[in-house]
């Protein structure tokens, strides 16, 4: 008899358990073979199946029965109270844009490329060929593979000014993720309590790392064009504040990327008041109408701390970024890494630098292009469509999603929960805000797979806000 008999018997006694009070003896040996048409060593089998599960206890010489079920004690959590204390700052359950859905919904919370936006066969070569090297057994240094990190400087060197001196691959830390290099620099360059100025909307995942590293934050609106030089002045005066974190190309949720104009005078704001611009690149290969433009590439005098992430546009599974800092603000922030995570894994460093130094890496970019762009088009023509009181400010020139505003008085997890139910999955605005939100937005993410489906996806979102969801009782229609 094989597996397929011992579970048909262990099923049906497990029904039969279930009916039967606690104490019954089980049928005999004999009866069950008969019953099932099975030998004795499979009804044995499934004896035995059902002992481990704790249903049925065993007694030499007498018999199976029905073991006793005890009621589930609670288990009793309260002493985890005094331990944790209050909660602290803003650091709460996982954001919206990390929920893992139904594989039949539409995904539009998501800031991760679909699978063909990727180069999936240069990443699969590349591991196998990294797995073939020293990499896979030995440990990496500290800042990163030196090839990796003259990777990283030689990106910025080659569009840089001829006035400014290029970074080296000495300016460089490897880092596993944009995000740990987030909390490492707000923990070594601006410090628990310090204020640190930040746009507003800004990447939710900034102001958690904030957060977790009990920095202060000091918002300054942001909007389409980027912030208002004097209004980043005016907080650093008013604070003291010694670090500006900000987005210039195609920021996370607005889409904004700044002018030579801006990118020039926020600058000039920092060096004068003495301070660190934290620039986060983190949408670098995902130009779509304009090209990438790193404030980093002006700087000669060590005042930008820049942040650029190949996870987006290699694989989420290569978590290998990078910063790039002059002087010993770059040590500080090494040592912070090294005290934390000792090394990135060389075999994930090896490999990426494998893919970007292919010559395929530069068709991939080229194509990426146009599928963003077609992405794009297809979630702005539904929505324009089919949810013409969804406000698109701006049509972002690189990126991954569009920052869409609710009409006024709209509660956008309200929204969220009505378009969920029927299985479009949107991610309310109100985490990309340090302070209290100015307005009700959605971010809406285009980089998902079934593009072919962003049209009904945007026809199920224009329904539920013409049902008035998310509005007061009184204003809904």
């Amino acid at each position: 008899m094989n597996d397929d008999s011992t579970g048909r018997i262990v099923a049906a006694l497990r029904a039969w358990i279930a009916t039967a009070p606690a104490g019954a003896q089980l049928p005999s040996s004999r009866a069950l073979t008969a019953e099932h048409g099975a030998s004795p060593l499979t009804v044995q089998r499934a004896v035995r199946v059902l002992a481990a599960e704790g249903l049925v206890e065993s007694r030499p010489g007498v018999g199976t029965f029905v073991r006793a079920r005890r009621a589930a004690r609670a288990a009793d959590l309260d002493w985890q109270t005094g331990a944790l204390r209050a909660r602290t700052g803003r650091l709460r359950g996982l954001s919206a844009t990390q929920r893992t859905v139904s594989p039949d919904a539409v995904a539009l919370h998501s800031g991760y490329p679909a699978d063909d936006l990727l180069p999936e066969r240069l990443v699969r070569a590349a591991l196998l060929r990294a797995s073939r090297t020293a990499s896979a057994t030995t440990r990496a240094p500290a800042a990163g593979l030196p090839e990796l990190r003259q990777w990283f400087a030689g990106e910025l060197a080659r569009v840089a000014p001829g006035d400014v001196t290029p970074p080296t691959a000495r300016d460089v830390v490897v880092l596993p993720g944009s995000q740990s290099g987030l909390s490492a620099i707000f923990r070594a360059a601006v410090g628990p309590g310090r204020p640190l100025v930040v746009e507003s909307p800004t990447y939710w995942g900034a102001i958690l790392a904030a957060a977790q590293a009990g920095v202060t934050l000091v918002p300054v609106p942001s909007g389409p064009s980027g912030p208002d030089p004097d209004d980043v002045a005016r907080a650093f005066d008013e604070t003291g504040a010694r670090a500006f974190y900000a987005q210039p190309t195609y920021a996370n949720p607005t889409g904004a990327q700044w002018s030579a104009e801006l990118r020039a005078r926020v600058l000039d704001v920092v060096r004068r008041h003495g301070a660190f611009l934290v620039e986060d690149d983190w949408a670098h290969d995902l130009a779509i109408d304009t090209d990438p433009r790193p404030l980093a590439a002006q700087d000669h005098d060590g005042h930008v701390i820049y942040l650029r992430s190949l996870t987006k546009s290699v694989s989420p599974a290569l978590r290998v970024a990078a910063l790039v800092a002059r002087g010993p603000v770059r040590d500080r922030i090494l040592a912070d890494r090294a005290a934390e995570s000792m090394y990135v894994s060389g075999l994930l460093q090896a490999a990426a630098l494998d893919v970007v130094t292919q010559p395929a890496w530069q068709t991939h970019l080229r194509a990426v292009r146009p599928a963003l762009r077609a992405r794009r088009t297809a979630l702005l023509d539904g929505l324009s469509a089919h949810a013409p009181t969804l406000k698109v400010e701006h049509v972002p020139a690189g990126g991954l999603s569009v920052w869409a505003r609710l009409p006024d008085g709209a509660d956008p997890v309200d929204v969220m929960l009505a378009c969920e139910a029927r299985g479009v999955i949107v991610a309310p605005g109100d985490e990309w805000f340090p302070a209290e939100p100015t307005g009700p937005y959605l971010r809406l993410s285009f980089c998902g797979p079934d593009v072919d489906r962003f049209d009904a996806a945007a026809r199920v979102l224009g329904e539920v806000l013409g049902a008035g969801a998310g509005l007061p009782a009184a204003a809904r229609p």
